[in-house]
Formats: C-alpha cells, structure tokens, sequence
C-alpha cells in the first residue's frame, strides 16, 4: 500500500486514523441517505404550504449531496475508501425512514427536524475529534456543522412563519462547504485533462 502522509499526520497527532475514516464514511452514508430521502420526500410537498417547503427541503438536499462529495474526498485523503457494500446500505438506512404512504407536511416536518438533529450531534462529535489535532477535517465538518444547523434554522422558521410567506433563508447552496469540494488532487487531474 502506497504510503499516505495525510494518514501519518493525523495519526501522529493523536487521532486514531482508522476510526476517523469509519465515521466519515458513517457520515457520507448519512448524507447520501438524505439526499436521496429527500429526493423522494420533495414529491409529497404539494400545495402553498407545500411549495414553500420544497424550497427548503430542495437547498437542504442540495448542500447534503456537496457535504458527501467533500466528505468523500476527505475519506480518500486519509487513505480510506467508500466500502463495497455502501449502496446496500444506503439502501438499509433509508428504508429505516419509514416515509408514511401519504405524507404531508405536518407529517414531513418532524422528520426533517430529526434527521437535522441528527446530523448537528454527529458533526459536533467529529468537530469535538478533530479539533486541535486534524484541522483539515474539523474545518470541513466545522463547515458541514454550521450548514446543518442552517437547515435547523430554515425549518424552524417554516414552522413559525405563514408558509405562503415563501422562503426566508437565502438560496446560496454550501456557502461553507464548497471550499471543500476541491482537493489539490481533483484540481491537478483537471488542469491535466484540460491540457491533454
């Protein structure tokens, strides 16, 4: 196996590496499955109400797909690799949602306000393994924790605004994350197929 410096120096810092990628690929699994949740979810909103929850539910979707994509990224850095068996269980974790037949929004509100919890505790326990020893990774799940929390933010506001009022949070997708999504890796392979 090729040696992985960015692998060395978490480890020299203290931080067990192995564990680390697990729980990032925990979290990429995570991310995935909201993604694709809410892909599906999204076809429920229906209506006034309804239409002003997509919006929300359409920029929480988007940014969980770039917090997988920086996550995976991250995942490679450290030497590790999504697993063979990642489809099928992205597969179990979403058949765990247990998406009602006929969903509506005040049913589809608790759900995304679990899954946002979810995703806040699991990045403040990375941010709390990371911080002072990895600081590439705590910066992206630092990035990742604030976006989470933003989606929070944008559901509780749903709740306590007149939903034909529209959106209140700005349509800016992965403001913190998107510096993320571009590795000095991926950015060498682009300029070599520019150039080829």
């Amino acid at each position: 196996m090729a040696r992985c410096v960015a692998r060395e120096l978490v480890e020299w810092s203290g931080v067990d590496a192995q564990r680390l990628v697990d729980l990032l690929v925990e979290r990429a699994l995570g991310e995935m499955g909201n993604y694709y949740y809410y892909t599906i979810l999204r076809m429920h909103l229906v209506g006034v109400e309804g239409d002003a929850l997509r919006r929300v539910v359409d920029d929480a979707r988007e940014e969980d797909r770039n917090h997988f994509e920086a996550l995976v990224t991250r995942i490679y850095e450290l030497g590790g690799r999504l697993p063979a068996t990642f489809a099928s269980e992205l597969g179990g974790l979403v058949a765990l949602r247990n998406l009602p037949a006929e969903a509506d929004v005040p049913q589809i509100i608790p759900i995304l306000l679990k899954a946002a919890e979810e995703s806040v505790r699991a990045y403040t326990q990375l941010c709390s393994a990371t911080a002072g020893k990895d600081n590439r990774t705590y910066n992206l799940v630092l990035a990742i924790l604030h976006e989470e929390i933003a989606h929070q933010v944008w559901l509780l506001e749903f709740l306590g605004r007149d939903a034909r009022d529209g959106a209140t949070h700005a349509r800016n997708i992965s403001p913190l994350v998107t510096p993320h999504l571009y590795s000095p890796q991926s950015a060498h392979l682009e300029v070599n197929s520019r150039t080829a």
